[in-house]
């Protein structure tokens, strides 16, 4: 049950900024689009960091040099 949940706000979290910048981009709004890329920014950093420290990390034991 709990990967439901991881799936859904991954998808959430790509989907919000990119349809912003897609309505940004058709209604020709700049400072919109400036924000949603700025929250796709930050929403992909955070994405990364999870899953290098979640998957990465944790596949190499404690004592063992990975």
């Amino acid at each position: 049950m709990g990967w439901v949940f991881v799936l859904m706000a991954l998808f959430t979290a790509v989907l919000a900024p990119t349809t912003g910048f897609v309505v940004a981009q058709i209604r020709d709004r700049r400072e919109a689009r400036r924000r949603f890329l700025i929250m796709a920014a930050v929403s992909g950093g955070l994405i990364l960091f999870f899953l290098l420290s979640g998957v990465l990390f944790s596949e190499c034991p404690d004592g063992y040099h990975c």
